[in-house]
């Protein structure tokens, strides 16, 4: 069981590779028949799922992190500390409460320079890499595992990548879907945000 659990973890941290830095396909396809192989020998994997397709194999299983306790989780793959709770959102012990406020790009970026939680005042807006790591393929609306990230809203995300081709817009992550997209910077867009860890 901890050869599989160890061959899980490794695993995991290669799909993330391959959706951070966009590897090749064959990467992925050798990362896919690992977690196949290590799903049938019994290992298992436990996520909050809203709407579940139980045909695609888990991309962040809640195994995949560390729950602080203080309203963020450290992830294992990629050593980032994020908060829990969209911003607008309050941490409970229950989980998070109230509905995220939407931003304006330019404002979530200022937002995230002043932001102070669990004792840190380091937060930022992650990269668009960064914030397509947590979208759990299994799930949608919201695409996001609900045990570590409890109360996503079903919509996109800031990222702080600006978009190249257009001035005007900046890349998110919808978590209806998990679709990385541009967006126009003037809408109203939700905020999660995230330190470098230790």
């Amino acid at each position: 069981m901890k050869i599989q659990s160890h061959l899980a973890m490794e695993l995991k941290k290669v799909m993330l590779r391959q959706k951070v830095s966009e590897k090749t396909s064959m990467l992925c396809c050798t990362a896919f028949v690992f977690l196949l192989s290590a799903q049938a020998n019994g290992q298992a994997f436990s996520f909050g799922c809203t709407n579940e397709n139980a045909a695609v194999v888990p991309t962040t299983p809640t195994e995949d992190f560390t729950l602080v306790g203080n309203g963020t989780v450290i992830h294992k793959a990629t050593g980032l500390m994020w908060m829990q709770c969209s911003v607008g959102q309050t941490w409970t012990s229950d989980g998070c409460s109230g509905a995220a406020n939407g931003y304006l790009w330019q404002g979530a970026m200022q937002l995230a320079e002043g932001a102070s939680f669990a004792g840190y005042n380091d937060w930022r807006l992650p990269n668009k890499n960064e914030l397509a790591s947590i979208v759990e393929d299994r799930c949608s609306s919201p695409a996001i595992n609900l045990t570590i990230f409890p109360g996503t809203e079903p919509s996109w995300y800031w990222s702080s990548s600006p978009y190249t081709d257009k001035s005007d817009f900046a890349w998110s992550v919808f978590f209806s879907n998990g679709e990385v997209s541009g967006d126009y910077k003037y809408g109203a867009g939700r905020v999660r945000l995230v330190r470098s860890g230790q």
